[in-house]
């Protein structure tokens, strides 16, 4: 009898082949796999680098504005000392405004007494520069009543012209002005010697006079001090070099003991 194998071998061939292709598959599917595992994990690695960025960013600004509080901070105590320190400033200044207006309702009626003082001394004085010492009493007089001066500057302007009053009598001078003689008009060069001396001479150098304080008058120079008192007069202008000068001068007497 026959037996026909060729039914049975192409039925054990269809199932070797069929396992091959299911094998095929298999390792395929599993590739695929892996190639997703992959691709995932380079996702997760791209994310996990996006993240770390992001929190070392954070990290950063976190830590740039935890110094910028601490600088802040640093400042704000500072200008809170200035602020005290100012206010304190404030208080003192107030104090001394306080102090300065109450000085004031002293200070103004001494120097009204003052300004009086400097104007009837100017009037009894040597009259050297008379015209001069009068206008800056007089304007003394005015600066008191002007309100856009403050005190201190009046004070000031007090305290200048007694200055200027106590100079004169440490220096000489020399100027030219009008005399009036007997109804007469001259124009003379005036010299004075701090208040020792106060002296006229014309022009032409032929006459002089010396004041005399007591009398309140002129009295005639004698003829032999006419070139000494040229001298002076010229040494005065700086025209000469100074030089020891020979004037007649009023003797104080002394006072009994």
């Amino acid at each position: 009898m026959k037996v026909n194998l060729f039914p049975a071998l192409a039925v054990a061939m269809t199932l070797c082949l069929s396992g091959h292709v299911v094998a095929a598959d298999a390792v395929g599917t599993l590739r695929q796999a892996d190639s997703a595992i992959h691709e995932a994990a380079a996702d997760s690695q791209a994310n996990i680098n996006t993240l770390d960025d992001q929190n070392q960013a954070l990290l950063n600004d976190y830590r740039r504005r935890v110094k910028e509080t601490e600088t802040l901070r640093a400042y704000n105590d500072h200008v809170a000392a200035l602020v005290a320190d100012q206010k304190r400033e404030a208080r003192s200044l107030q104090s001394q405004i306080d102090g300065i207006q109450t000085t004031a309702q002293g200070v103004v009626p001494l120097m009204y007494k003052m300004i009086d003082t400097l104007d009837a001394f100017v009037r009894i004085d040597v009259p050297f520069l008379a015209d001069e010492r009068a206008a800056r009493v007089q304007r003394l007089q005015q600066v008191m009543t002007e309100a856009n001066t403050s005190t201190s500057e009046k004070y000031r302007l007090v305290l200048e012209a007694y200055q200027i009053e106590n100079e004169y009598g440490n220096r000489i001078g020399a100027y030219e002005g009008t005399l009036t003689m007997d109804g007469e008009a001259l124009v003379v060069d005036y010299f004075y010697a701090g208040r020792v001396a106060f002296m006229a001479q014309s022009l032409d150098q032929s006459r002089g006079w010396i004041w005399d304080n007591d009398a309140r008058a002129w009295r005639p120079l004698e003829s032999g001090k006419m070139r000494a008192l040229s001298e002076a007069i010229a040494v005065a202008r700086n025209q000469a070099a100074p030089d020891l000068i020979k004037l007649p001068v009023k003797v104080i007497p002394e006072v009994a003991q």
